[in-house]
């Protein structure tokens, strides 16, 4: 059916998909003061819009909203057509709290009471 359209609505739907994309996903990636919406996410890379965003190569923050999810390292970047596929290298989750440096015995007591 789709090759009976024209291409101008042709074109209009493949710009209300985008834009459908890039609300619906609230994800972003950050590189510096620069921030690009995500329109895909994957656990070894996402999909930008290629007329908002440089083809991105190194490390980058990654956003849902205001909250902090991953930090990412960027070696490939391909385009397709409108859209620039990025591959992570690493992508490490962020917390809250450092990195223990030693093993803790989860049968420990927490803490200890004072004789009375």
């Amino acid at each position: 059916m789709l090759e009976f359209l024209s291409s101008e609505v042709l074109a209009g739907l493949e710009a209300a998909r985008k834009l459908r994309e890039r609300k619906a996903s609230r994800l972003r990636i950050q590189v510096g003061e620069a921030v690009y919406p995500v329109l895909r996410f994957w656990h070894d890379g996402c999909v930008l819009d290629g007329k908002l965003t440089p083809r991105l190569r190194g490390l980058v923050d990654v956003y849902d909203g205001s909250r902090h999810l991953f930090q990412g390292l960027i070696v490939a970047a391909t385009v397709d057509g409108d859209e620039i596929t990025c591959e992570f290298k690493r992508l490490t989750p962020v917390t809250d709290r450092a990195a223990l440096d030693f093993w803790r015995d989860e049968s420990l007591p927490v803490g200890y009471l004072p004789k009375a």
